[in-house]
């Protein structure tokens, strides 16, 4: 109780200064309203210059008044005190949780319009595209053009240059997939010029609990699609098992490594039709013969792995059990299915990945806004650092909120439905009917068929028609049959003669798991002072209820009632719904634990990809890279020498196989005291050769070119892997071991591993590729698809668009330039 009143007090403060900013802005209506249209718009080139020494803080106030006024003038809607109050909260990176119809699209504008001042954008996140356009499009957009500033809605149908073009405007529309999507294609591109987002600066989400909160548990992926590259891995197998040991590779013992030696070399470019194996070029394929190399010769069956039931199955090396369910990474796995000649996985590539926690994070300054966000106050909070604050309502809600009525069975709570809405139908009473599933929808529907109801229903399908619906179904004998997310964010308006019998009916079929989702239906009816009625029927036979003790509330049922012709009366005890309420409040404790699950393990890929992705950032913008190529290579260097130290016969072939046969005089390199010095110096005299030959810009592009492929093949990789791992380790806690311990653990030594890998690629490549005059970037896979991946592993991946396969005539995946037939489907 003590924390109720901390919570009460708190939120009264609160409110108290946003109503002071919001009557200091009301206080400057008649002064605005003397304004000549063009005065009113040239605040908004006054407000920018006096952004130079001033804070958007300073000018709060009169931009806001400004909206205002405006608002007045294009719209004919003024808003009011409580608006204003919501946009401070809005402007202040906070949610403003605001009831249904009390107008917070147009209490965004007013935040969204003095942050656009700053020119950096403001993104306002809509959950479709339906809702994104009707305000860009719409009256909204009018609004914000009036006032000067550029308004743009972004969608998937766009091209990378509308797009770019879209999020050069001061406010952008979107959906929060699409700005998702938008920011992992831009980590992907190969030229900075191809980006197409801006610095992530200010959003405002809208239904900010159904995007942060809901979908919280989906990550966002970027897929390359399944990939046929099962005859490339066979290919690459025939190829090494004709090999001859000693002549055609080396094994380092150390550190469990092979490479081709020159011969193996001149064999591979022989098979495959190559004039340099290690062009740039060929980095797909030089991976599958090197997976291929480790598979065939370091790898032991029954030993590192078995073949159990036409599948490779990893040993642990500790413990000698089958590691179900794991996988080795980067293509190895699918290298010792080629060895064995067992069916070989299509690789699912995922190209890039990233939680709607993570990418919301990055944003400067984040906010938004809901009729129901204070039961997640806590999550809100602790992972996104926004309050809620509960503006009051601009006029008293009269709603008629009854008690849940229970039943004995669903049958019997089916009938009373089909009775109680029919009743309301013939009296004309508009009604909303709230479903938690498409089935219950359709099962109802058919009831209200039977009787002679007419309805629309909507199955939770984000259209057109389902906004339209929405709106109209406060008219007179409208019956709306839902689902309870449908339609949010369009106002349902009472038609003529409606008020009088009794506004709006909102009916819910049964409780949500969520007590938000419960209060968003309930809070359709009794908009703005609006007479209104709200019930929810419930049976012992629900989900919910069932999860909690089904036949227990079906005992206390029959105690009451008895088991006559009374058993399948309702109860409308209020000690019940109570039960309900605890039953709710334990689901979605559990639930936000399993989100903060999700958040912890996307953190670790997070600090992986952040790191990546600067990296990436540096090669598109940097002017030049050599620096780091320069540490790369110095850093590979120092790992060959000190590795080898002791033994000159592997170093000398850990040195042929980065450097080439031509380069080190290994007589030489046997009597230098500082082994080290003399190999950088080799490698410096040859930069500056290759630099002499094709200058510094061309050279300089070919720095880059090689990182971006070498370190978007290992990171594509990487990421599957990742996710193997996760699946993995989720075994661990059958083995009293810390799961995501040894996520973290495993994690970051494949991630180091991948460094490491990085830079002996990128070393071999700039010391053994030919530097050409037309080194052209390319990406080592293009994005054919991208959905939303569920977290639960028993949910379908669902693609938004197709995902392609390599076909016959389709360019090689080798990256030679021919077809694929041709190059490596001799076979096929």
């Amino acid at each position: 109780m003590i924390i109720l009143f901390r919570f009460l007090d708190s939120n009264k403060r609160v409110l108290k200064k946003l109503e002071k900013l919001a009557l200091d802005v009301l206080a400057l209506e008649d002064e605005y309203k003397q304004l000549s249209d063009e005065e009113l718009q040239a605040k908004t080139e006054v407000f920018k210059k006096r952004l130079e020494t001033e804070s958007l803080d300073d000018l709060l106030v009169e931009a806001f008044a400004t909206v205002r006024e405006a608002s007045t003038r294009v719209l004919k809607m003024t808003p009011f005190k409580v608006q204003v109050m919501g946009a401070v909260a809005i402007h202040q990176g906070n949610i403003a949780e605001m009831k249904t119809g009390e107008g917070k699209t147009l209490t965004a504008v007013m935040p969204a319009y003095l942050n656009a001042l700053s020119g950096l954008g403001v993104h306002i996140v809509t959950v479709n595209d339906y809702l994104a356009r009707r305000e860009a499009e719409g009256e909204i957009g009018d609004l914000f053009r009036w006032l000067g500033l550029s308004v743009g809605m972004n969608h998937r149908e766009l091209s990378a240059d509308e797009k770019r073009e879209v999020y050069k405007c001061d406010v952008i529309y979107s959906t929060n997939n699409e700005l998702g999507f938008d920011y992992l294609r831009d980590h992907m591109v190969v030229y900075k010029e191809k980006i197409v987002q801006r610095n992530l600066n200010f959003a405002i989400i809208d239904e900010v609990d159904s995007i942060l909160i809901d979908e919280a548990r989906t990550p966002l992926i970027i897929s390359g699609g399944e990939r046929n590259t099962a005859e490339l891995y066979k290919h690459a197998n025939y190829f090494v098992i004709r090999l001859k040991d000693e002549e055609d590779y080396e094994i380092d013992i150390k550190t469990k490594s092979i490479t081709l030696t020159e011969e193996g070399i001149r064999k591979a470019e022989a098979h495959f039709n190559l004039e340099n194996l290690y062009d740039v070029n060929h980095v797909v394929l030089l991976h599958h013969i090197n997976n291929a190399l480790r598979a065939n010769y370091i790898m032991e069956k029954d030993v590192d792995y078995v073949v159990q039931d036409g599948k490779v199955v990893i040993v642990d090396a500790f413990t000698g059990r089958l590691m179900h369910g794991r996988q080795f990474s980067e293509g190895l796995h699918q290298a010792l299915e080629a060895k064995e000649a067992v069916e070989i996985k299509k690789e699912t590539t995922t190209l890039a990945t990233i939680t709607f926690q993570n990418f919301f994070r990055m944003y400067s300054k984040l906010s938004g806004m809901t009729g129901t966000a204070k039961t997640e106050e806590e999550e809100f909070r602790e992972i996104y650092n926004m309050d809620v604050v509960v503006i009051p309502t601009n006029m008293p809600v009269v709603r008629i909120d009854d008690n849940d009525l229970i039943f004995a069975s669903i049958e019997a709570k089916y009938k009373a439905l089909a009775e109680e809405i029919t009743r309301r139908y013939k009296l004309g009473q508009p009604q909303l009917i709230g479903t938690v599933s498409i089935e219950s929808s359709e099962l109802l529907s058919r009831l209200l068929k039977k009787n002679g109801v007419k309805h629309d229903v909507l199955n939770a399908k984000q259209h057109e028609r389902e906004a339209e619906i929405v709106a109209n179904a406060g008219q007179k004998f409208a019956v709306t049959i839902a689902t309870n997310m449908a339609g949010r964010g369009t106002d349902i308006k009472l038609g003529e003669g409606v008020v009088e019998l009794g506004g709006l009916a909102v009916i819910g079929t049964e409780r949500h798991e969520s007590r938000r989702i419960d209060n968003q239906l309930r809070g359709r009816s009794g908009r703005q002072g609006d007479p209104g009625y709200s019930r929810f029927f419930l049976s012992a036979d629900d989900d919910l209820l069932r999860r909690f003790g089904s036949d227990r509330f079906k005992r206390m049922i029959e105690m009451v009632n008895g088991k006559g012709d009374n058993k399948d009366a309702p109860l409308d005890f209020k000690m019940f719904s109570k039960l309900v309420l605890r039953a709710q409040r334990q689901i979605e404790g559990n639930n936000y634990d399993r989100r903060k699950t999700v958040l912890q393990y996307d953190e670790v890929l997070k600090k992986q990809r952040d790191i990546i992705y600067q990296q990436r950032t540096d090669v598109l913008f940097k002017d030049t890279i050599e620096e780091s190529i320069d540490q790369m290579i110095f850093a590979t260097i120092e790992r060959i020498v000190f590795q080898h130290k002791g033994n000159f016969e592997e170093m000398s072939k850990a040195i042929h196989n980065f450097f080439g046969p031509k380069l080190v005089d290994l007589g030489i390199l046997k009597t230098e005291n500082d082994q080290y010095q003399y190999l950088i110096d080799i490698y410096q005299r040859d930069k500056a050769h290759k630099k002499e030959l094709v200058g510094e810009k061309v050279f300089n592009d070919f720095l880059k070119s090689i990182t971006l492929r070498v370190v978007d093949t290992h990171w594509v990789q990487h990421i599957d892997a990742m996710s193997e791992l996760r699946q993995a380790v989720r075994l661990q806690s059958y083995g009293q071991n810390n799961p995501f311990r040894e996520y973290q653990e495993v994690g970051f030594s494949m991630f180091e591993s991948m460094v490491l890998n990085i830079q002996s690629d990128v070393t071999r490549y700039v010391l053994r590729a030919e530097v050409r005059q037309n080194t052209e970037r390319v990406q080592v896979a293009k994005p054919v698809s991208t959905y939303s991946g569920k977290e639960d592993e028993n949910t379908k991946r669902k693609p938004v668009t197709k995902s392609d396969t390599i076909g016959r005539n389709d360019p090689c995946p080798c990256g030679s330039g021919k077809k694929y037939k041709h190059c490596h489907g001799r076979n096929g």
